[in-house]
């Protein structure tokens, strides 16, 4: 299911919201890529794939700390049915734009890194973008030698086989050739063979494809080469990856005219373009022809014509900056909402989904369309029963564009969004900011109640600047709640004598054992005693951290007087809200939530559960007469006499607050050996960086 925050714009989400949403993102484009390029069975669109990988992208540039290798990634790793062939040279992925506006973006950009005039000429190629399977073709002495898919972009599947049955592939090169040749292209079945294929299919009482892309994936990655020597694939040439000096020609097209000396086939349509005009001319042309074109196509590509360019320009993570694919627009479609749901989400939002009558868009079949929020369906004015127009782009699922209003019926009534959770009937509200503006996002306060939040919350519980439960991960914790073993928070700390008096005993299910079950028993037993902070941070409560719950735990030194101010200060012009507000830290955002989940019933009642369970220890007196507080410490490189755990308590211990990056702000940088850009960010601000040891002299 899709993430509910994907409706908000990345600077509207918070660090935690961040992280899960780009986990999601991270483990639902690697399954995609699997699907697609392995199996050969993708389950949505390229242009929603388009929008999941933008997504992700956008996510990391709000929050680097995230960033993984899943962004850089390009294909899926290669099926263990094939023997693996290593490409001589990294088959990589495009960039994409979707309008004339970042086509323009594109070619400026090529510009700046060439260091050229804004007005300079920049000769680009365009050509269709072929819906296929991308293929390497290995020429040596001009005989084909191997074949191979592009799999995970280093290292593919060997296909040799099944490519010498298709006839558009030569097997031995015509003309002068280079003594080692790798020529790459798209490897599709046009649309007339498609719908014979299908018919035979049928015929015979086989499965038929879904659509020519899969059919032509699937024909070529059979075990059994007749198979694929039965079916129709056809093959364009376009690009290339090893080659032997001299080169054919000194531009991509002069590049592609020599593969069809070769005697491959390449497409008509390609042609050289000086100006961005004539480029985007060329793009609204082929638009035009895509229905009457024998091919399958869904975008154009662009790249730079000149290689020496291409060579400058070079590459970055998993695309070449020289090249990149224009797609075309989503296709839309008009039906019926028969009903509006509301859908919560892993961390409280409330996302409504208008359920459609069946519609077709863009070979898809469509019954649900995401609304976003409940801005969206105001501003649109959706209402159950009205003819709207849905597309296929900008989020997994579709979306509703607009309404269509003369098919409108009389007595249509404006759609009410919900107040309360559908799942768990809490509150639900809309948070507002320090300017009063609201949050598109409606939220249910019931956080560690709720069933819909269940798992993401426990997850939170047991995490390690949380509870810090040894041996509580998310994987037990998801089958935990799966079996109903934990099914809230308080759940954890009779789980040892449900286990007791159950006749399947943890210790007998899978992947446990006696050892690992009396261990996870014991680590629960010990954190029956936990400091205040983590109890507070470990509460789950929206918008607070781990150095916030500090400053509230250090502030009411208990978790009774935080909870009676946080239910007191319930009025907004309040003794009690004020008070909150006036802590440092704790600004009129922060206080809302704390109001929200403390008089939330459910929550409080969930606490008062939990505290029958666990002691909670005072914090620890912080000294306002170190030469340290109030200070902004930033710790880097490999400290040697103390983790960076025990350097933090102990700075926060002195009154320091303890800062993860480098800013003007910082007062001391303490430094270890392999210590990288902070002490370059320090050098910049003029801040103060000492030794390890220093930093005991310091504090004594």
């Amino acid at each position: 299911m899709t993430s509910p925050s994907r409706a908000m714009a990345v600077e509207s989400l918070t660090p935690f919201e961040a992280r899960l949403e780009y986990q999601d993102l991270a483990a639902e484009i690697a399954a995609h890529d699997l699907r697609y390029h392995q199996q050969d069975a993708p389950v949505i669109t390229d242009a929603d794939y388009d929008q999941l990988r933008l997504r992700l992208l956008a996510i990391e540039a709000g929050f680097p700390e995230l960033r993984s290798a899943v962004a850089l990634s390009v294909g899926a790793k290669p099926s263990e049915k094939f023997a693996k062939v290593r490409h001589s040279v990294p088959m990589l992925s495009l960039a994409n734009v979707f309008s004339g506006e970042e086509a323009g973006e594109f070619v400026d950009r090529i510009r700046r890194f060439l260091d050229l005039e804004p007005d300079a000429p920049v000769v680009l190629t365009a050509e269709p973008k072929i819906d296929g399977l991308s293929c390497s073709l290995r020429y040596e002495g001009g005989r084909l030698v191997v074949a191979a898919t592009r799999g995970d972009g280093e290292e593919g599947e060997d296909v040799t086989r099944n490519v010498r049955t298709i006839k558009d592939i030569p097997q031995v090169l015509t003309g002068s050739v280079p003594a080692i040749l790798e020529v790459r292209g798209e490897i599709y079945m046009r649309k007339d063979d498609f719908a014979a294929l299908n018919q035979r299919q049928e015929a015979e009482g086989k499965p038929v494809f879904a659509n020519p892309r899969n059919a032509a994936a699937g024909s070529l990655r059979q075990l059994d080469s007749a198979i694929t020597a039965a079916r129709p694939l056809r093959f364009f040439a376009y690009a290339w990856g090893e080659i032997s000096e001299p080169m054919p020609s000194a531009s991509q097209f002069g590049m592609v005219e020599a593969f069809a000396r070769y005697g491959f086939a390449t497409n008509p349509l390609m042609k050289r373009c000086g100006t961005l005009p004539d480029l985007l001319a060329h793009y609204s042309s082929i638009e035009t022809q895509r229905a009457s074109l024998p091919y399958d196509i869904d975008g154009v590509v662009y790249k730079v014509d000149d290689l020496s360019l291409q060579r400058r320009l070079g590459f970055i993570a998993r695309s070449p900056r020289w090249a990149t694919a224009h797609k075309f627009p989503a296709e839309q479609a008009t039906t019926t909402v028969t009903a509006i749901d509301i859908q919560v989400g892993r961390t409280g939002v409330l996302t409504p989904v208008a359920r459609l009558e069946p519609v077709t868009v863009g070979g898809v079949v469509v019954s649900n369309a995401t609304l976003h929020n409940e801005e969206e369906i105001a501003r649109k004015d959706v209402r159950i029963g009205d003819r709207v127009v849905v597309q296929r782009a900008g989020d997994v699922i579709p979306q509703v564009v607009s309404v269509v209003p003369e098919h409108r019926k009389p007595d249509s009534v404006a759609y009410e969004f919900p107040k309360t959770c559908p799942v768990c009937g809490s509150h639900a509200v809309r948070e507002a900011d320090a300017t009063g503006k609201e949050d598109k996002a409606r939220r249910c306060t019931g956080g560690l109640v709720c069933p819909a939040q269940a798992v993401e919350r426990l997850r939170h519980f047991v995490a390690r600047d949380a509870m810090d439960i040894e041996g509580f991960g998310e994987r037990q914790i998801e089958a935990f709640y799966q079996d109903g073993l934990v099914m809230r928070p308080q759940d954890i700390f009779t789980l040892e004598a449900r286990d007791a008096a159950s006749l399947k005993k943890l210790k007998n299910r899978e992947g446990w054992g006696e050892t690992s079950a009396r261990n996870l028993f014991a680590a629960i037993v010990a954190r029956r005693n936990v400091a205040l902070h983590r109890f507070i941070f470990a509460l789950g409560i929206r918008h607070v951290g781990e150095t916030t719950a500090k400053v509230l735990a250090r502030h009411f030194g208990t978790i009774e007087a935080l909870r009676d101010t946080a239910m007191a200060a319930n009025e907004p012009d309040s003794e009690a809200r004020k008070a909150l507000t006036a802590i440092d830290g704790i600004g009129p955002v922060m206080a809302e939530a704390l109001v929200d989940f403390f008089t939330e019933q459910h929550n409080s009642e969930a606490v008062a559960d939990l505290l029958t369970h666990v002691t909670l220890q005072p914090p620890e007196i912080v000294s306002s007469q170190s030469p340290v507080s109030g200070k902004t410490v930033v710790f880097t490189g490999a400290l040697e006499r103390m983790s960076r755990d025990e350097a933090k308590a102990m700075a926060e211990r002195l009154g320091a607050k303890v800062s993860g990056s480098v800013s003007k702000k910082t007062d001391l940088v303490v430094a270890g050996p392999g210590a990288g850009s902070k002490l370059a960010d320090a050098r910049k601000h003029g801040v103060e960086v000492i030794s390890e040891d220093d930093w005991f002299t310091l504090v004594g």
